[in-house]
């Protein structure tokens, strides 16, 4: 499995990664949402991970993006990891397009159960197995 993070803090990034390397998938990183989108058109990803509260470019405005190419990466899985608790957050990020919205601290067993749902919803394999 091969999974792109949009996130700028590199402490988040590194907890991420060490959890998705004890289920053997591949994490690419990406300190900007700009990064992220350049590397979305380089690279071939089974899910996005993205975070709202970045420099420059926020995580809304990297999935509004996503969401209007004109190709099948379009419909990739995408997750917010986010530490923002409004109360109509989960709401504003499925309308906005995410699938899914993963809340910090993440613990690695509802990291691996959201990214299995998201991708047996949207009719791929879906388990990260320990």
């Amino acid at each position: 499995m091969n999974v792109l993070f949009i996130e700028d803090d590199p402490m988040n990034r590194r907890v991420v990664r060490d959890m998705l390397d004890v289920a053997g998938a591949h994490m690419t990183e990406a300190e900007l949402a700009d990064i992220g989108l350049a590397k979305i058109d380089a690279e071939d990803f089974d899910v996005i991970l993205v975070d709202l509260r970045m420099p420059g470019m926020d995580g809304f405005e990297a999935i509004r993006r996503i969401r209007a190419r004109q190709d099948a990466k379009r419909n990739l899985p995408i997750i917010v990891v986010t530490a923002d608790t409004a109360l109509d957050l989960r709401e504003r990020c499925l309308e906005t397009g995410a699938d899914e919205v993963l809340f910090k601290p993440v613990a690695m067993d509802a990291l691996f159960e959201t990214i299995g749902a998201v991708l047996a919803e949207k009719g791929g394999e879906g388990a990260l197995i320990l």
